[in-house]
Formats: C-alpha cells, sequence, structure tokens
C-alpha cells in the first residue's frame, strides 16, 4: 500500500514507493499479455474519473484498468455535469463522497485542482494532469515503458525536446526519473522552456545535438497549441525543422535507443512519420504500460 490517500504527483512520491508502483505494474501487465482480465482487486470499491479537459488514452486506460479489477466505475463530464450549471470543484467532490466513492480520478487545466480535492473528500484522489503542473501515472508508465527495456532506470540517458514550459508530463518525468538516478536532457525553443527547471534535476542542453548524444530514451512532446497565446515559434514548419526529431537525429543517440511519446503525436511536426513508426519506437507500448500502471496505482491506494 501506499503511504497517502491521494497520488497527486510524483515529485513528493518516495523512491521505494515509485519502485513499489512499477513492480506492481510489472506483474500487472503480464496478466494482461496472458489475457487475464477480471481480478478481483477492486471488488465492492467504487471509481469515478472526472475530466474537465478532453482525453483519449489516459481516460480510457483509467476506466478498463476499474473494470478489469471488478470495480463499480463511472465518468463524469465537466461539460455535462453540474459543473455546466455553476457548481464548484469542492461541491461536486462532496457530491461523490457522498455517493461512497472510493477514489475520483481528475484531469483539470488549473494546477492544483486535484489536491484542493482531495483536501476537501474522503475518497483517494488520483492526479490525471492539472494545468501545467504533473501527470504522475504518465511519469509511471514511461518508466515502467523504459524499465521493461534497459532493465533499470539508473544510469539512463532520456533526452526530452519539445513544448517543456506546457507538458505537466515532462515534470512528473523529471521528478520520477531523477529519484531512480536516471539522467535527463532537456532541449526546446527558448520561449518553450521553463526557468528553473534545471533546479528540478534535468539539464538544459544548447542543442539538439547536445541532447540527444549518446541518449539511450528519445523523447517527444507535443506542442501544446491549446495552452499557448502565439508568438512562441515562427511556425510548425520551422519548429520541426530546428527542434522536430527525424531518422537522422536519432543517429545521435546510442545504437539500442528508443523512441517515446505521451501522445497525441503530432506527426510531421515533434517526430517525423518514420520516426514514430520506426521499430525502435514504444509509443504504442507505452499505451500498454498505462493500462497496468494505472491497475497497479488503483490497486496500492485502496488496499489497507
Amino acid at each position: 500500500m501506499l503511504s497517502k490517500k491521494d497520488l497527486l504527483g510524483l515529485n513528493d512520491v518516495p523512491k521505494e514507493e515509485i519502485e513499489l508502483i512499477l513492480d506492481t505494474a510489472v506483474n500487472m501487465k503480464k496478466l494482461l499479455k496472458q489475457g487475464v482480465k477480471k481480478l478481483p482487486n477492486l471488488q465492492g470499491k467504487s471509481v469515478i474519473t472526472l475530466f474537465y479537459e478532453n482525453s483519449t488514452r489516459t481516460r480510457m486506460s483509467f476506466e478498463l484498468a476499474s473494470k478489469f479489477m471488478s470495480a463499480v466505475a463511472a465518468n463524469i463530464s465537466a461539460s455535462s455535469s453540474s459543473v455546466a450549471k455553476g457548481e464548484t470543484l469542492i461541491d461536486t467532490g462532496k457530491t461523490l463522497d457522498s455517493m461512497c466513492t472510493d477514489v475520483i480520478i481528475i484531469r483539470h487545466p488549473v494546477g492544483g485542482a486535484p489536491a484542493l480535492l482531495a483536501q476537501n473528500v474522503k475518497a483517494s484522489v488520483i492526479n490525471a494532469g492539472d494545468g501545467m503542473n504533473e501527470h504522475p501515472s504518465q511519469g509511471l508508465l514511461d518508466m515502467l515503458t523504459m524499465k521493461e527495456r534497459f532493465g533499470e532506470l539508473k544510469g539512463l540517458k532520456v533526452a526530452i525536446v519539445g513544448d517543456i514550459k506546457h507538458s505537466r508530463v515532462a515534470k512528473s518525468d523529471i521528478f520520477g526519473l531523477t529519484k531512480m538516478g536516471a539522467e535527463v536532457n532537456l532541449f526546446a525553443p527558448s520561449t518553450l522552456m521553463p526557468s528553473g527547471i534545471d533546479s528540478f534535476g534535468a539539464k538544459i542542453c544548447s542543442s539538439r545535438e547536445e541532447a540527444l548524444s549518446g541518449a539511450n530514451v528519445v523523447m517527444g512532446l507535443r506542442l501544446q497549441l491549446e495552452r499557448m497565446k502565439g508568438g512562441l515559434f515562427p511556425s510548425v514548419a520551422e519548429y520541426h525543422e530546428f527542434y522536430g526529431i527525424n531518422d537522422s537525429h536519432l543517429k545521435l543517440a546510442d545504437s539500442n535507443a528508443i523512441v517515446m511519446h505521451p501522445g497525441p503525436v503530432n506527426r510531421g511536426v515533434e517526430l517525423s512519420s518514420s520516426a514514430i513508426d520506426a521499430d525502435v519506437s514504444l509509443i504504442n507500448e507505452q499505451v500498454k504500460s498505462g493500462v497496468a500502471v494505472r491497475m497497479a496505482i488503483l490497486s496500492l491506494l485502496t488496499k489497507k
């Protein structure tokens, strides 16, 4: 079991608990590969997904994880709930608490919203992405994918290239990977590199070549145009020219390097189509890891 009732970010999760989640997820993934899709771990538990932003991978993998472990699962879209009538987040949470909800999985455009919810409900709260803050389950599934490929995370060199500023995934990856002993290199246009992020333990690189040189993992990040007000880079085409990754750039990485991306991918922007579809691309494997990791999180949070 985990020491806290909630999973709000990897910044405050001890290394030992990250290891526990990953080890549990490895076992869950083995069961899924064997076709086992009915486990008793969440028998008698109720799980609600409460999403204030659009999602495919995160939402569906949490819902499948809940159902694979025998939970009563339901989802709420803010646009079709009482939120649209003006109900506050805290009131929504208290309503769900009154319905004997055990776990609330929330995605919200405002950083800190899951923490606020967690303070006001008895249910366990899982942060499925809050603003530009964190996305802990994505960070964990990224680490699981790397661990399965390389055996361990300690000593890995991970290059993260793209929209670092708006990426909650990048922050969770940095927190988690550095705790596990990996080296994280960052590269982005200066307008998409948040000040002070190197204080989290990552290295800011001055060129694409520096970031990718000898990397074991090359991770692209989506340009989050919906969060931008414009003027952060000249054009998408120029962005790909100077910050995108294609086959020739991958030659700078380690000979056994893998390609990753949290998705959805803008083909021809962060990554070329050939890089996305390459044999070394584990983007679809990340999706498989996502269900297993979320099964592990749900199981450990509800274990007494």
